[in-house]
């Protein structure tokens, strides 16, 4: 079981508050991400979770026993950091067996552990080998592994792929993703990275300033933000934002656009001209500038053959509009 359940959970620093109070409910079985920017306070909260943050108010749930003042060796949850934190003059084996080592756990069934990690994550043929001798993507693994043999009962992921390189984090990516379908175990996985979010998540926590901003579904974040902090940052590229006439005219103090929900048409009610154009084969984003709006990204299907310069007329798609009122907040 991993049901994990934070209730007015509050972390402050002396006068500063970093996480104000956060309820917050993960089912077993789920994988939650933590998304938001820099100092939003997600790796906070996972540290709270697992323990190596006290509390200042409110309780944490694990099971529905009360964790919130239990040292973290006593919540039955497995870490992994975004540094690898290995042994390097112990082997493999011998690294993700440490853990059980220290519990003193009878060797036979250690043996068993770290097998079954090592077949689960693909390093039986490395076994034998210390982490010098692995790539960046075996040691993460590794770390995995090590937490695997604990038998958590929830996994705790801190930014695990940012030391890697654009290729190895996609494919590390699918890993996590697929060991959490072999597991079925709770996974609480924290990133700046709002691809992964979408990519890997059943459900996403959007943190802003230490609050939350939303939680869902990655499909239900990107069809219905709740606000306009959540439509800037969920999806890529993010939404366009618009203020100003254009708004007002939708009964609106903003309106939201994806870029793929505009569309280059003939007599269009935006003109403009274009700016930047990325072509990437199956996908070619256009920056464009509007007269009285910043300058709108738009994703066109196809090498689409528009270039610096060019004269366009762009139009919304039907029913694609997101409203947002004076304080942000999505309106029906």
């Amino acid at each position: 079981m991993g049901q994990i359940t934070l209730k007015e959970v509050r972390k402050s620093f002396g006068e500063v508050d970093v996480i104000p109070g956060v309820d917050l409910r993960i089912e077993d079985g789920e994988f939650v991400v933590f998304v938001g920017p820099s100092g939003c306070g997600k790796s906070t909260l996972l540290r709270l979770i697992a323990g190596l943050e006290d509390t200042t108010s409110g309780r944490i749930e694990i099971d529905g026993q009360d964790a919130t003042r239990l040292p973290p060796a006593r919540r039955g949850l497995a870490m992994v950091f975004q540094s690898y934190a290995l042994y390097p003059h112990m082997s493999v084996k011998k690294n993700i067996m440490f853990p059980l080592k220290m519990a003193g756990l009878d060797r036979d069934e250690a043996e068993r552990r770290v097998a079954n990690a090592a077949r689960i994550l693909n390093l039986t043929s490395y076994l034998d080998r210390r982490p010098g001798q692995l790539s960046g993507g075996q040691r993460q693994r590794v770390a995995i592994g090590r937490a695997i043999v604990r038998e958590p009962a929830a996994f705790l992921f801190d930014e695990p792929l940012s030391n890697l390189e654009a290729a190895l984090r996609v494919n590390m990516r699918q890993e996590i993703s697929e060991l959490h379908q072999n597991l079925q175990t709770t996974m609480i996985y924290v990133t700046h990275d709002q691809v992964e979010a979408m990519t890997m998540a059943d459900k996403i926590v959007v943190l802003n300033a230490g609050r939350i901003e939303q939680v869902g579904s990655p499909l239900d974040l990107y069809r219905a933000p709740a606000n306009t902090f959540v439509a800037g940052f969920i999806g890529s590229p993010k939404m366009n934002l618009i203020t100003g006439p254009e708004a007002a005219r939708h009964h609106a103090a903003t309106i939201g656009v994806r870029p793929e929900h505009l569309e280059i048409v003939e007599n269009g009610p935006w003109a403009g001209t274009v700016g930047l154009a990325e072509h990437l084969g199956s996908d070619t984003f256009l920056k464009v500038t509007v007269a009285g709006m910043e300058p709108l990204t738009i994703r066109v299907t196809g090498e689409r053959q528009l270039r610096h310069g060019d004269r366009v007329t762009l139009a919304p798609q039907a029913g694609k509009i997101h409203r947002f009122d004076a304080d942000g907040k999505a309106m029906a």
